[in-house]
């Protein structure tokens, strides 16, 4: 999804097509996201990419946030394997420790089933883990 600034800069909506499935994804924009992305885009043209690389100003890919984000972990001496595909995930499992509404982000997710959100996010195996440190005979 390859965004410019005409697509954030002052919009109440981002709009998104999925990759995978072609839908279209109309993200709302919130007070504290607008006044950041207001301050972000400020010197900006509407056409230039919303991330571009310091050194060459192209748009970053996929690839190099992956690579961003393994030398952010590395410099905070991370060990697991984390990537761009965990922020997503991570959402995922705040969001649901937050709402405990699984239904809205199976929808979110475009999932299945709650059962398949559940495991994408972790919950599952956390579950599974916490019944055995709590089962005593």
């Amino acid at each position: 999804m390859a965004l410019n600034v005409g697509d954030v800069k002052n919009k109440n909506f981002i709009i998104l097509t999925e990759k995978k499935t072609g839908k279209i994804r109309k993200i709302p924009v919130n007070l504290l996201l607008k006044n950041l992305l207001k301050t972000y885009t400020k010197n900006k043209t509407n056409n230039m990419p919303l991330f571009a690389s310091m050194h060459s100003g192209k748009r970053l890919d996929r690839f190099c946030v992956y690579k961003i984000i393994k030398n952010a972990c590395r410099k905070a001496q991370i060990e697991c394997n984390i990537g761009t595909h965990t922020l997503r995930k991570t959402f995922g499992y705040h969001y649901y420790k937050k709402y405990k509404d699984i239904a809205m982000l199976q929808k979110i997710f475009n999932h299945s089933s709650p059962s398949v959100t559940l495991r994408y996010i972790g919950i599952e195996q956390e579950d599974i883990y916490k019944s055995y440190i709590h089962f005593l005979l």
